[in-house]
């Protein structure tokens, strides 16, 4: 009995180590898993941070390249003002200089060029007067016109075509509506509309017009008519008539 009693008592330190050394290594290993995640944590935010810097460097560099862009138009542009004014100078020198020859013209030669911007001036109001003339033309075109397209109505424009054409006024009347072919007898439809024309005209005693003829475009040839150019004559002739005999339209116009 006292030889296992002894031998017990020799087992009960072992027993104690070996507690002791397993909570010593579960202590180290809890200690060793948070540091592991302290350490993943770290290596986590360290990629992250790097990432930042990545993208902290790529807009850095997009703005120096956008102030070199910036810088060099901006040098270039200066540069463009630079010589603007130094060709400024240049013509204020140039302008000075004349005015220094000026001062030295004689008598006779100011009174020269008196007499030149006279003329000039002359000239000036002339042209003018020109051009106001040509505006009141051009006015009282636009007005005819009206009143020649009010006065005849709604025709179809193949029948009848007003314009103006470098100040003059044109009223062109096809020739199937004046007359029938072959012939340079008016038709009463042309009547009605010679009478709406000849209306205006006389409304307006100031304007001068003159009558073209038409033609055929086949050859033309009989016993009345010796060809083309004798029925245009013809056809023109009988407008004339028309608009002096029937609606009075002076003839000296």
């Amino acid at each position: 009995m006292k030889a296992r009693f002894y031998l017990l008592l020799g087992a009960i330190p072992f027993l104690l180590f070996s507690c002791v050394s397993t909570k010593k290594l579960d202590a180290e290993k809890a200690k060793y898993a948070e540091l592991s995640g302290n350490y993943l944590n770290i290596q986590s935010k360290y990629r992250e941070e790097q990432d930042e810097v990545k993208r902290l460097q790529a807009l850095l560099d997009k703005a120096n390249l956008q102030y070199s862009s910036l810088k060099s138009s901006t040098d270039g542009t200066i540069a463009d003002l630079n010589k603007q004014v130094d060709f400024l100078k240049q013509n204020n020198n140039t302008v000075l200089n004349q005015l220094k020859d000026l001062s030295v013209v004689t008598g006779s030669q100011a009174e020269s060029i008196k007499r030149s911007l006279e003329n000039i001036g002359a000239k000036d109001m002339y042209i003018k007067d020109l051009q106001g003339s040509i505006a009141r033309k051009d006015s009282l075109n636009m007005a005819l016109v009206m009143n020649l397209k009010g006065a005849i109505g709604n025709l179809d424009d193949k029948d009848i075509n007003i314009k103006v054409d470098k100040g003059v006024v044109y009223v062109d009347i096809s020739d199937k509506l004046l007359f029938k072919s072959g012939s340079y007898d008016v038709t009463e439809r042309a009547k009605e509309v010679l009478g709406k024309v000849a209306k205006v005209l006389n409304n307006q005693p100031d304007i001068e017009f003159m009558v073209e003829g038409h033609t055929d475009s086949i050859p033309m040839r009989n016993a009345m008519i010796q060809d083309n150019w004798d029925l245009s004559v013809k056809r023109a002739t009988t407008i004339v008539r028309v608009l002096q005999d029937t609606y009075g339209v002076d003839p000296k116009r």
